[in-house]
């Protein structure tokens, strides 16, 4: 019986064997492929679970190619090989190089025989391959976990870093020890919240739609809704997500002291969508504020400007600005995304 993809090959090409073993094996619902020669046998066997070869056919063949081809098979494999010897023949020790895998059948032999033979070669190549594909998993465990070890390490030590600015800068702005300690907390659980998004990932990428809401949840009014988050999904590395998460705080938090969240009327627009050019893709972000006090251009530079103008523009490429509408604020990103990452998904 032919077959794309046999599991048993039969290579027997002298007399009536190939034929009878081909037969036996589609009596028992076995798949099998009739090859001429060894030549022909060589590519088939990596897609094949098996092979039934007559002693003679190895014996008149070249079949330096084909002892390779058993020397380089991994550990876990061990390829069973059907054996078709003559009875009362001694093994000829040029076929010695088969020994590890072999499952010797004389013949004349009972269709039974081989069927059972074939059966438990088989079973054999199942196990074989339940193993190869455990030492696969394994492996694959392993080295994720090395990546994610690596990543760890790298976020402790731009999480570090971040911590410090953010010290040293909220000691700057504050104007007492009450304020550090508000200010300089209220960017700690912002900086944990966008972590415990990445670490839900793997340490991969957090959704901007979820730092955004992250941020401005608890500023909304259930009875009269006042902030509008609309743009598709999109998904920010970690060292990206990390800089627009704080730079969201820093807006958010300003907002509410000073712009449009710190009055009930006031109201707040953040819309985005995504373009592409090539292979590259951007994020275009807009956030509006209305309706809240009468804004002013700021007299000195305080965090949030920084931040938003020197950390989020060159740490993230993105391009970044600030306009002070007399109705409200507006704040304005382009931030291109990458789309790699370090850690394949589960």
């Amino acid at each position: 019986m032919m077959a794309s993809s046999p599991a048993v090959l039969v290579l027997a090409p002298l007399g009536r064997d190939a034929k009878i073993a081909a037969s036996i094996l589609a009596t028992n619902h076995i798949a099998s492929r009739v090859c001429d020669s060894l030549e022909e046998t060589l590519p088939l066997l990596d897609e094949a679970q098996c092979l039934v070869v007559a002693e003679e056919a190895l014996i008149s063949s070249d079949r330096k190619h084909f002892a390779a081809w058993l020397e380089s098979q991994p550990a876990w494999s061990d390829f069973p090989i059907v054996l078709l010897t003559m009875r009362g023949t001694e093994f000829d020790k040029r076929l010695a190089f088969l020994d590890r895998y072999l499952i010797v059948l004389e013949r004349p032999f009972l269709a039974s025989s081989l069927a059972n033979s074939v059966r438990s070669a088989l079973r054999a190549r199942a196990r074989q391959r339940e193993v190869q594909s455990y030492i696969k998993q394994t492996q694959e465990v392993a080295d994720r976990q090395k990546l994610l070890i690596r990543e760890l390490h790298h976020r402790v030590k731009n999480t570090l870093a971040n911590v410090r600015a953010m010290m040293g800068a909220t000691a700057k702005s504050s104007g007492n020890v009450h304020d550090f300690v508000r200010d300089f907390s209220a960017r700690i659980v912002s900086l944990a919240d966008t972590h415990s998004m990445l670490t839900d990932d793997y340490w991969q990428t957090a959704s901007l739609y979820r730092l955004l809401e992250s941020e401005l949840s608890h500023y909304e009014t259930h009875d009269r809704p006042r902030i509008v988050l609309e743009g598709p999904n999109v998904a920010l590395v970690a060292d990206i997500a990390i800089p627009v998460g704080m730079a969201f705080h820093e807006l958010a938090s300003n907002s509410s002291k000073f712009g449009a969240l710190s009055l009930p009327q006031g109201r707040l627009d953040v819309r985005w969508s995504v373009s592409t050019f090539g292979n590259a893709q951007t994020v275009n972000l807009d956030w509006r504020e209305r309706d809240g006090p009468k804004v002013e251009q700021p007299r000195r530079r305080g965090f949030g400007t920084t931040l938003l103008e020197k950390v989020v523009a060159v740490q993230c490429d993105a391009k970044v600005e600030l306009k002070y509408h007399r109705n409200g604020l507006q704040f304005t990103m382009a931030l291109p995304l990458r789309d790699t990452r370090l850690v394949p998904a589960y």
